[in-house]
């Protein structure tokens, strides 16, 4: 299926959050999930359907100065 992944056009085979996660390989313990500009809680990743064409943003905390 195709998706857009941080702004990248991206094949999945995953057809939740939680599947997608582990598809691409996070092992972050904090990550935020927007999916077509809606923030999805970390509880509702297994529940949550992909579909073709979604734009999912993916969001990583990062340390600056």
């Amino acid at each position: 299926m195709h998706v857009i992944v941080n702004g990248r056009e991206t094949t999945v085979a995953a057809r939740d959050i939680a599947g997608l996660i582990a598809e691409m390989d996070y092992e972050f313990t904090q990550l935020a999930i927007a999916v077509n500009q809606r923030v999805v809680p970390r509880g509702r990743w297994a529940e949550t359907a992909l579909n073709a064409g979604d734009k999912i943003e993916i969001i990583t905390p990062r340390q600056g100065g």
